[in-house]
Protein backbone atom coordinates (compact mmCIF):
# COMPACT_ATOMS: atom_id res chain seq x y z
CA UNK A 1 0.00 0.00 0.00
CA UNK A 2 1.04 3.50 -0.84
CA UNK A 3 2.05 5.66 1.63
CA UNK A 4 0.02 9.19 1.13
CA UNK A 5 1.10 12.74 1.56
CA UNK A 6 -1.29 15.23 1.85
CA UNK A 7 -0.96 18.81 0.51
CA UNK A 8 -3.41 21.72 2.00
CA UNK A 9 -3.26 24.84 -0.39
CA UNK A 10 -5.70 26.87 -2.47
CA UNK A 11 -6.20 29.58 -5.00
CA UNK A 12 -3.04 32.32 -4.53
CA UNK A 13 -0.97 29.73 -3.13
CA UNK A 14 2.67 30.00 -3.97
CA UNK A 15 3.42 28.04 -7.05
CA UNK A 16 6.47 27.08 -6.20
CA UNK A 17 5.71 26.24 -2.28
CA UNK A 18 3.11 23.72 -3.84
CA UNK A 19 5.06 22.24 -6.50
CA UNK A 20 8.34 21.32 -5.70
CA UNK A 21 7.29 19.41 -2.26
CA UNK A 22 4.52 17.91 -4.30
CA UNK A 23 7.34 16.80 -7.30
CA UNK A 24 9.91 16.09 -4.73
CA UNK A 25 7.79 13.91 -2.55
CA UNK A 26 6.40 11.43 -6.03
CA UNK A 27 9.99 11.70 -7.10
CA UNK A 28 11.00 9.79 -3.53
CA UNK A 29 8.17 7.42 -3.93
CA UNK A 30 5.12 8.67 -1.50
CA UNK A 31 1.64 9.47 -3.39
CA UNK A 32 0.81 12.78 -2.77
CA UNK A 33 -2.92 14.59 -2.38
CA UNK A 34 -3.54 18.47 -3.28
CA UNK A 35 -6.64 18.93 -1.25
CA UNK A 36 -8.32 22.43 -1.22
CA UNK A 37 -11.56 23.98 0.04
CA UNK A 38 -13.14 21.97 -3.08
CA UNK A 39 -12.43 19.99 -5.86
CA UNK A 40 -11.30 22.37 -8.59
CA UNK A 41 -8.65 23.81 -10.49
CA UNK A 42 -6.38 25.91 -8.04
CA UNK A 43 -4.90 29.34 -9.72
CA UNK A 44 -1.24 29.69 -7.55
CA UNK A 45 0.66 32.74 -8.18
CA UNK A 46 4.38 34.14 -8.36
CA UNK A 47 6.14 35.61 -5.37
CA UNK A 48 9.55 37.34 -6.35
CA UNK A 49 11.90 39.56 -4.81
CA UNK A 50 12.61 42.94 -7.08
CA UNK A 51 15.12 45.64 -6.74
CA UNK A 52 13.32 48.48 -5.16
CA UNK A 53 10.29 46.98 -4.14
CA UNK A 54 9.86 47.28 -0.01
CA UNK A 55 8.60 43.62 -0.02
CA UNK A 56 7.45 40.18 -2.64
CA UNK A 57 5.73 40.79 -5.95
CA UNK A 58 3.27 39.09 -7.04
CA UNK A 59 2.26 37.82 -10.60
CA UNK A 60 -0.13 34.82 -11.65
CA UNK A 61 1.19 31.32 -11.56
CA UNK A 62 0.38 27.90 -12.61
CA UNK A 63 -2.88 26.31 -12.99
CA UNK A 64 -3.17 22.58 -11.15
CA UNK A 65 -6.49 20.73 -10.28
CA UNK A 66 -7.33 19.77 -6.25
CA UNK A 67 -7.70 15.91 -5.72
CA UNK A 68 -9.93 16.01 -2.62
CA UNK A 69 -12.35 18.85 -0.65
CA UNK A 70 -10.81 19.56 2.85
CA UNK A 71 -14.28 18.51 4.31
CA UNK A 72 -13.54 14.96 2.29
CA UNK A 73 -9.94 14.21 3.86
CA UNK A 74 -9.60 11.10 6.39
CA UNK A 75 -6.46 12.28 8.10
CA UNK A 76 -5.75 8.88 9.35
CA UNK A 77 -5.21 7.97 5.55
CA UNK A 78 -2.03 10.24 5.57
CA UNK A 79 1.19 10.02 6.98
CA UNK A 80 2.16 13.38 6.62
CA UNK A 81 0.96 16.85 5.39
CA UNK A 82 3.11 19.86 3.80
CA UNK A 83 1.45 23.43 4.70
CA UNK A 84 2.62 25.40 1.52
CA UNK A 85 2.67 29.64 1.65
CA UNK A 86 1.32 32.30 -0.64
CA UNK A 87 -2.01 34.34 0.53
CA UNK A 88 -3.47 31.24 0.73
CA UNK A 89 -3.15 30.52 4.17
CA UNK A 90 -4.51 34.27 5.00
CA UNK A 91 -7.88 32.68 4.43
CA UNK A 92 -7.45 28.86 4.53
CA UNK A 93 -7.00 29.37 8.58
CA UNK A 94 -10.47 30.58 9.24
CA UNK A 95 -11.53 27.63 7.45
CA UNK A 96 -13.09 25.09 10.21
CA UNK A 97 -12.09 21.58 7.89
CA UNK A 98 -8.40 22.95 7.23
CA UNK A 99 -8.20 23.64 11.02
CA UNK A 100 -9.69 20.40 11.41
CA UNK A 101 -7.12 18.50 9.15
CA UNK A 102 -3.82 20.65 10.68
CA UNK A 103 -4.96 20.00 14.22
CA UNK A 104 -5.05 15.95 13.59
CA UNK A 105 -1.48 15.59 12.27
CA UNK A 106 -0.62 17.71 15.19
CA UNK A 107 -2.42 16.02 17.54
CA UNK A 108 -0.93 12.17 16.86
CA UNK A 109 2.18 13.85 16.25
CA UNK A 110 2.68 13.30 12.50
CA UNK A 111 5.35 15.32 10.57
CA UNK A 112 4.53 18.36 9.12
CA UNK A 113 5.78 20.21 6.52
CA UNK A 114 5.44 24.32 7.17
CA UNK A 115 6.93 27.16 4.75
CA UNK A 116 6.40 30.96 3.87
CA UNK A 117 3.10 31.68 5.57
CA UNK A 118 1.92 28.36 5.88
CA UNK A 119 2.10 28.56 9.28
CA UNK A 120 -0.26 31.01 9.79
CA UNK A 121 -2.86 27.91 9.38
CA UNK A 122 -0.87 25.64 11.90
CA UNK A 123 -1.09 28.88 14.05
CA UNK A 124 -4.77 28.99 14.02
CA UNK A 125 -5.10 25.46 15.52
CA UNK A 126 -3.16 26.26 18.48
CA UNK A 127 -0.28 23.79 17.28
CA UNK A 128 2.60 26.35 17.70
CA UNK A 129 2.57 27.08 21.08
CA UNK A 130 5.55 25.75 22.59
CA UNK A 131 7.27 24.60 19.22
CA UNK A 132 10.20 26.62 17.57
CA UNK A 133 9.03 27.67 13.85
CA UNK A 134 10.16 29.93 11.03
CA UNK A 135 8.16 31.60 8.66
CA UNK A 136 8.19 34.35 6.30
CA UNK A 137 10.26 37.05 8.06
CA UNK A 138 7.55 39.12 8.58
CA UNK A 139 5.25 36.72 9.79
CA UNK A 140 7.82 36.82 13.66
CA UNK A 141 5.08 38.98 15.51
CA UNK A 142 2.24 36.20 14.31
CA UNK A 143 4.81 33.18 15.33
CA UNK A 144 5.51 34.80 18.43
CA UNK A 145 1.61 35.28 19.70
CA UNK A 146 0.68 31.81 18.79
CA UNK A 147 3.13 31.15 20.83
CA UNK A 148 6.01 29.73 19.20
CA UNK A 149 9.64 30.39 19.16
CA UNK A 150 10.66 32.09 15.93
CA UNK A 151 14.57 31.39 14.46
CA UNK A 152 14.97 33.26 11.26
CA UNK A 153 16.82 30.16 9.46
CA UNK A 154 16.75 28.19 6.49
CA UNK A 155 15.10 25.19 8.02
CA UNK A 156 13.57 24.67 11.83
CA UNK A 157 13.25 21.21 12.83
CA UNK A 158 11.23 20.76 16.50
CA UNK A 159 10.16 16.77 16.79
CA UNK A 160 7.93 16.09 13.70
CA UNK A 161 7.59 19.82 12.50
CA UNK A 162 9.56 21.56 9.97
CA UNK A 163 9.24 24.95 8.88
CA UNK A 164 11.07 26.95 6.14
CA UNK A 165 10.76 30.79 5.64
CA UNK A 166 9.99 30.62 1.41
CA UNK A 167 10.47 28.91 -1.99
CA UNK A 168 14.74 29.90 -1.57
CA UNK A 169 14.99 27.82 1.18
CA UNK A 170 13.11 24.64 -0.56
CA UNK A 171 16.16 22.27 -0.42
CA UNK A 172 17.04 22.84 3.23
CA UNK A 173 13.37 22.44 4.35
CA UNK A 174 12.64 19.12 2.12
CA UNK A 175 15.82 17.43 3.22
CA UNK A 176 15.33 18.44 6.62
CA UNK A 177 11.15 17.11 6.32
CA UNK A 178 12.19 13.79 4.04
CA UNK A 179 14.75 12.67 7.25
CA UNK A 180 11.84 13.27 9.63
CA UNK A 181 9.10 11.58 6.83
CA UNK A 182 11.80 8.40 6.63
CA UNK A 183 11.55 8.15 10.00
CA UNK A 184 7.46 7.85 10.68
CA UNK A 185 6.59 7.04 7.21
CA UNK A 186 9.42 4.95 5.77
CA UNK A 187 8.37 3.35 2.52
CA UNK A 188 8.87 0.10 2.00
Amino acid sequence: MAVKILIVTGDAAESLEVLYPYQRLREEGYEVHVAAPSRKKLRFVVHDFEEGFDTYTEKPGYTWPADIAFADVDPGEYAAVVVPGGRAPEYLRNDPEVRRILAAFAGDDKPIAQICHGPLITAATGALDGRQVTAYPALEPDMKAAGAGFQDSEAVVDGTLVSARAWPDHPAWMREFLTVLRGKAPLA
